[in-house]
């Protein structure tokens, strides 16, 4: 695997939760620097050595409400 791709979002009580396409790896931070060191901290933790994927993805989703 030459790259992995999480999704991340804003979680309800604060900070973000990241979790990983096709892979069972779900972490969660309270701020996004903090959340890239918690992503890459579980991809490593997740894979064998060797076996980690080079790049790391996070596609970042925000949802926002207005009112009509």
């Amino acid at each position: 695997m030459s790259e992995i791709h999480f999704i991340v979002e804003e979680a309800l009580e604060g900070g973000y939760v990241a979790r990983a396409v096709g892979v069972d790896i779900v972490t969660e931070a309270d701020d996004l620097h903090s959340l890239h060191a918690q992503v890459r901290d579980a991809v490593h933790c997740h894979f064998d050595d060797g076996q980690s994927p080079s790049l790391i993805r996070l596609h970042i989703t925000r949802e926002e409400v207005l009112a009509a």
